[in-house]
């Protein structure tokens, strides 16, 4: 079949919130403000010099120390009282953050561009006479995304495989204040669920799709990116509704090129017709000097 879905490519550059700013980067690290709290962790792509002087890095109140070359193993030093959770805004709802396990701390503030676009077409599908646009979330994490639509009057499942996160995600519910909002927070495996939503015959406008490049599900199921992201993607392309639909893709921490996966989102969804959007996601320090690339991106539109 010949792809003939239109593409863009492009750069999306997040320049932070009220909530959030890259104060800083270089040198491997990155130094960051979540609300009160000033934290310094890795980033293995900050090739250059930090443009701070040292004494302002030495204001951050937690830094996260790798024990390898993994990003994802080491440990945090509290230099600074650092309480156990704290409150970040991102627009209408409020997230929780943590210093808990990994170098993550419950929130992925570059992704504010991808959930304003998705509150943008929430909007355009409810001016268009949808009255409440259904939104599914596959690897929804913390819920920031899930609460968001939700505030913005959307239908939403959240699915994740961490039982931490599912619960992270009700408390940030709980915090919003959005206790009454039509979100189901499913502990699942993304794929388990997309091919059951495919056979319940089920459509959603919005499918934000962010998987980790490898990852296991609730019963120990594997999840390998470049093995089943092209299943998991056939499904999604299922369950698009047939009018004002959306797909957003994310893709972190790995040595890949957004054409490929463009490639196969367009393939995915050669049927529907639509147009892509593709590129990467990156965050600007707020002295406005690097940009700290964080994500590939492929976002699909339908053509009504």
């Amino acid at each position: 079949m010949t792809l003939t879905i239109p593409r863009t490519y492009d750069l999306i550059e997040a320049t932070g919130f009220p909530g959030y700013e890259l104060l800083d980067s270089g040198a491997g690290r990155k130094l960051e403000r979540f609300g009160d709290i000033i934290v310094d962790r890795p980033e293995m792509q900050a090739l250059w010099q930090r443009r701070l002087l040292a004494d302002r890095w030495t204001q951050a109140h937690a830094v996260f120390s790798a024990t390898s070359d993994d990003e994802d193993k080491g440990k945090w030093r509290i230099d600074r009282a650092v309480p156990e959770s704290w409150p970040v805004q991102v627009e209408d709802v409020t997230m929780l953050c943590r210093l808990q396990g990994l170098w993550h701390l419950g929130l992925f503030p570059e992704q504010m561009p991808h959930w304003q676009w998705m509150l943008e077409q929430i909007r355009s599908a409810k001016a268009a006479g949808v009255e409440r646009p259904r939104v599914l979330n596959l690897f929804g994490y913390t819920g920031a995304a899930s609460l968001l639509a939700a505030a913005a009057g959307a239908e939403v499942v959240h699915v994740d495989a961490s039982k931490k996160a599912i619960q992270w995600a009700r408390e940030n519910q709980a915090t919003s204040k959005l206790d009454a909002a039509p979100i189901r927070w499913m502990l699942d495996d993304a794929r388990k669920f997309t091919a059951r939503e495919v056979r319940r015959g089920r459509d959603y406008h919005v499918l934000l799709v962010d998987p980790p490049k490898f990852g296991r599900g609730p019963k120990n199921e594997t999840w390998d990116l470049f093995a089943d992201l092209p299943a998991l993607m056939e499904d999604c392309a299922a369950l698009v509704a047939d009018q004002h639909a959306v797909v957003v893709l994310t893709v972190y921490a790995i040595r890949a090129s957004g054409m490929a996966f463009a490639e196969l989102v367009a393939e995915k969804m050669a049927r529907a017709g639509g147009k892509l959007h593709v590129g990467e996601l990156a965050i600007r320090s707020k002295g406005g000097q690097a940009m700290v690339p964080t994500s590939l991106f492929v976002r699909w539109t339908s053509n009504a």
